[in-house]
């Protein structure tokens, strides 16, 4: 049913051995949605996403994807994963490795809409291990989206990929979002998240320390910043009203402030010019960075 969510998650908890990877999260993402999972290394995301994948039974809680449990839905065909050391079988062409997936399934993917969509169309017949990291990783997109799958899990999928071709990828993701499909993506590209995601979920400590659109989770971050080409002295600037921070790069300088309105009086105060002006609110970056310096001991931060 259409109602039924993408991905259901209750009370999740992993652990291996004595470490807790996951403490007991809750997830529930509607279908349709594109949600980014962020967080540092070993908080969680990738134990996250092999649960929801049935890689393992966890020590707690219940997953249900697509309104089943994962197995299930993964064998009628409704998930399509890239984790981030898929592989390829050696030796085999590109449409080879496609055909043969395709197979699997009872409605897959008609392969020259497939290698368009997912831009290897120019690669069928190109050797596997001729590929590059980034023409790889866009094949295993192909080889996950086979099945023509509602639900796509990837884990850090841009990681070998070059800026045009993480620009291409996720011009791909957002034409899958418009045709329906459902995206759950771990990254440590905040700035994909940012761009792409309709939600961003936020994990540190195998808990959930933030979710919500990025602009909701940036307005947790008070204060703004002002940035302008400074080429002379630069010494009474962390003097002026509002101003709790000041770094430059080169001729760029950037003030962090609490109050920008005193701060651009106190500038426009002193100097006759401010060239490149900006006022910015603050970025994911930093609204990240502040949720994992505030967050309480015990990782969890409702």
């Amino acid at each position: 049913m259409l109602d039924t969510p993408a991905l259901d998650i209750e009370g999740l908890t992993v652990r291996y051995g004595s470490a807790v990877a996951v403490d007991g999260i809750d997830l529930h993402i509607p279908r349709g949605q594109t949600v980014a999972l962020l967080g540092p290394n070993g908080a969680g995301k990738s134990s996250t996403v092999n649960a929801a994948l049935g890689l393992f039974r966890p020590a707690a809680g219940r997953v249900e994807v697509l309104g089943r449990e994962p197995g299930a839905a993964i064998r009628d065909g409704g998930v399509g994963a890239m984790l981030q050391h898929g592989g390829l079988p050696s030796e085999t062409r590109v449409g080879e490795v496609l055909r043969l997936v395709g197979r699997r399934y009872a409605a897959p993917w008609p392969l020259a809409d497939l290698a368009a969509t997912t831009g290897i169309d120019g690669l069928l017949d190109r050797r596997v291990d001729a590929l590059s990291g980034g023409q790889r990783q866009r094949v295993l997109l192909a080889v996950a989206l086979a099945g023509a799958p509602p639900l796509l899990l990837l884990d850090e999928p841009t990681s070998a990929m070059d800026v045009e071709g993480r620009q291409a990828f996720w011009a791909t993701m957002r034409g899958l979002a418009d045709r329906g499909h459902t995206v759950v993506f771990a990254t440590h590209h905040l700035d994909e998240a940012d761009a792409v995601a309709d939600r961003v979920v936020v994990v540190a400590g195998g808990r959930i320390v933030a979710d919500g659109s990025a602009a909701e989770i940036k307005r947790r971050i008070d204060g703004r910043t002002v940035r302008f080409t400074c080429p002379g002295p630069r010494d009474e600037l962390v003097a002026l009203p509002g101003v709790t921070g000041v770094t430059a790069l080169g001729d760029l300088v950037e003030l962090a402030t609490a109050d920008v309105e005193a701060t651009l009086r106190g500038l426009l105060a002193t100097r006759d010019l401010l060239p490149d002006l900006e006022v910015r609110g603050a970025t994911l970056e930093q609204a990240f960075l502040r949720l994992l310096d505030t967050r309480p001991e015990t990782g969890a931060l409702r």
